[in-house]
């Protein structure tokens, strides 16, 4: 009997992704052979109120259930059946942030993002006592900066978690996190896979006379890697999807991770010497280490694999924001115009440009700095676009630089690590929105890593596909069979990629632009510190 889609989706034999990005909610469901059979999204945006950069997590909920609604009926419409269960489910969303809550599970203080940068005191103090890279934006910063701020509801904590976890709680009860997850909450200890027992130490020791009710390592979540179960569906946590009754209780959740372990996930990326690049509101670049780095830099964070294998990251705030405000701009005028935009048309066209460019961007200068960038010392952002009256200000240098903005905060870092690391990888695997115009995105990140990037077809979906594929692992894997191995010789043996090399001309113009960006770092500090943003008016004076 042949494989019937239909079938599949009746006997449960599927796998269900929801993953919470910066700006979208997406639900996927895929087969045993990890093909999509149906997908449902959800937009959202972060808010600045009151100081942080947040989302509103009644939102999380609405979004949750609106982008599997859609799913469902996908499910309905194209196969004919109502879907009530499937095999497992995983859940993903940005990683690190803070989200306490107390004894009734209410939140503490609003959602607490990845995108702030106001822990910059407790992340430099715990980095200098754990001799460990503490980023500004993972949990325990966020915790230790609310004590140094003496924020009352701190005494109240009885969980602290990221988005992920948060979700998960919801949906099974159960407080578990996935290790890659927990490695951007404390630092992980790499033989044991659990929180680091010295530096859990030395923060209890640092906190001793606070007078604090709880103990870190009971408020922080459970350490799980991939292929452990996590918990089951519950049924208020079945309601809570479909509020129409349809999916039963009773399936099996994989550990929720963040999603830079999915993104590692879905590009084939946990083994050592392999890396990827993920683009999207933020941007970022992981490595899997061969051996540790001889140094703590403060632009390179250690984080893990879904597995526990030590990770290095170089992490950039910002990536396609401002680049998207931009192509919003040119949809209004298009509007403007008494037209009907197709923002893939848009977008399409107006990436296309870029390769029409001047190779260094024609003498423009971009920071699309929506939030602080830490890898360059800004602790607050001004989206800026300068030039000179001897600029080439064309359509075509004009989306370049845009471009070429989007990934420079990151090649900062990666010059670190290729540089005085020596840390080498045969080539990057990259996802995220920007690639799914062809050839554009990669061209540039090529040009700007100076090394050959594939798009594997799955590059769109990010994700939601990667944590269906970890919540697939869970249950078909074999025994003592490793994630990398699962990867290797069932999800990808058979995926098309395309790679593309670097251009020599555009990696030399990508090198100039790069020597721009550098010296017109204090233009960008001088608009932070004169461009004063009114919190009230949202506008600036």
């Amino acid at each position: 009997m042949g494989y019937s889609v239909k079938q599949t989706i009746v006997r449960g034999e599927t796998s269900l992704g929801i993953e919470f990005g910066s700006t979208r909610i997406k639900a996927v469901l895929i087969d045993h052979h990890f093909e999509t059979i149906a997908s449902g999204t959800y937009e959202w945006e972060n808010q600045f109120s009151n100081g942080y950069w947040t989302y509103d997590l009644s939102e999380v909920v609405q979004g949750l259930q609106a982008a599997y609604q859609q799913l469902q009926q996908a499910v309905q419409q194209t196969y004919g059946v109502t879907l009530q269960t499937v095999g497992s489910i995983g859940c993903s969303a940005m990683m690190q942030g803070y989200i306490a809550l107390d004894q009734a599970g209410e939140l503490l203080v609003p959602f607490r993002t990845w995108r702030n940068a106001t822990t910059g005191a407790a992340a430099a103090e715990l980095s200098s006592i754990f001799q460990f890279k503490i980023p500004e934006r993972w949990s325990i910063a966020h915790l230790y900066q609310a004590i140094l701020n003496g924020e009352e509801h701190v005494a109240r904590i009885d969980y602290l978690t990221t988005l992920s976890g948060y979700i998960h709680l919801l949906l099974t009860g159960r407080r578990a996190l996935g290790i890659g997850d927990a490695s951007g909450m404390f630092p992980i200890d790499e033989a044991t896979k659990q929180y680091n027992e010295d530096m859990v130490k030395q923060f209890t020791s640092l906190i001793a006379g606070r007078g604090y009710p709880w103990k870190l390592q009971d408020i922080l979540p459970k350490v799980h890697t991939a292929g452990m179960n996590a918990g089951i569906l519950s049924e208020a946590g079945a309601r809570l999807i479909d509020p129409s009754g349809h999916l039963q209780a009773g399936i099996p959740l994989c550990p929720p991770e963040g999603d830079a372990g999915t993104g590692m996930v879905a590009t084939n990326s946990v083994r050592k010497r392999t890396g990827n690049i993920s683009v999207g509101t933020s941007v970022f670049a992981m490595f899997v280490l061969e051996k540790n780095l001889t140094a703590v830099y403060p632009e390179i964070d250690i984080v893990t694999t879904p597995e526990g294998s030590p990770v290095a990251m170089v992490l950039a705030n910002n990536c396609s924001s401002d680049l998207n405000a931009w192509v919003g701009l040119f949809r209004e005028f298009y509007a403007a115009m008494g037209l009907t935009p197709d923002m893939d048309q848009l977008f399409s066209v107006l990436l296309n440009q870029a390769l029409e460019a001047d190779a260094d961007g024609g003498g423009l200068l971009s920071y699309g700095y929506y939030s602080g960038e830490n890898i360059t010392g800004l602790a607050e952002g001004r989206p800026l676009f300068v030039r000179s009256p001897q600029s080439r200000f064309t359509l075509a240098n004009f989306m370049r630089v845009h471009l070429y903005s989007a990934f420079a905060a990151l090649r900062l870092g990666m010059d670190i690590l290729t540089g005085q690391e020596r840390v080498t990888f045969d080539h990057i695997s990259a996802h995220g929105g920007l690639f799914r115009t062809p050839q554009v995105g990669q061209r540039i990140c090529a040009a700007a890593l100076n090394v050959p990037v594939s798009v594997l077809s799955t590059a769109g979906e990010g994700g939601a596909w990667g944590i269906a594929v970890l919540a697939s692992y869970m249950i078909h894997k074999e025994p003592d069979e490793s994630l990398a191995d699962y990867l290797a010789s069932k999800v990808f043996c058979n995926m098309e990629g395309q790679e593309v090399s670097p251009d020599p001309t555009d990696v030399d113009g990508f090198a100039l632009y790069m020597e721009r960006y550098t010296r017109g770092l204090p233009i960008e500090h001088a608009a932070v510190d004169y461009l004063l943003e009114n919190r009230k008016r949202g506008d600036f004076v």
